[in-house]
């Protein structure tokens, strides 16, 4: 749901405001925290533009896509891609990425390291 408000550029108090509740409800929503009714789902998916598997994640289109889903979940992932987007040089993206690479390179051995 998240993702596609996003995709749209839709607020969560816009989308809270489609549906009648509060943008609080979005949040819980959109974080697992809250159950939604299928009412509400149908509600949001037609607020969305999109099919309820969609939101449900039983479309074909949504199971290939998943994994990468769940990585732009992660706070400030989205952001990143942003980003490395707006760079225009291959070159420049290849060193970003080696960075990110990098860094993520020593957190597993920090890791490693605090678990010996």
């Amino acid at each position: 749901m998240r993702l596609r408000r996003k995709a749209l550029g839709m607020s969560q108090t816009r989308l809270a405001e489609t549906l009648g509740v509060t943008f609080q409800q979005i949040q819980k929503y959109e974080k697992g925290a809250n159950r939604i009714s299928a009412s509400t789902l149908v509600r949001t998916a037609q607020s969305l533009g999109c099919p309820v598997a969609a939101l449900l994640g039983e479309s074909e289109q949504a199971a290939a896509s998943e994994p990468l889903l769940q990585l732009l979940m992660v706070p400030g992932a989205e952001d990143l891609l942003k980003a490395y987007a707006s760079v225009d040089t291959s070159e420049t993206r290849r060193a970003i990425l080696t960075i990110a690479q990098a860094l993520a390179h020593e957190q597993v051995l920090a890791r490693a390291s605090a678990a010996a």
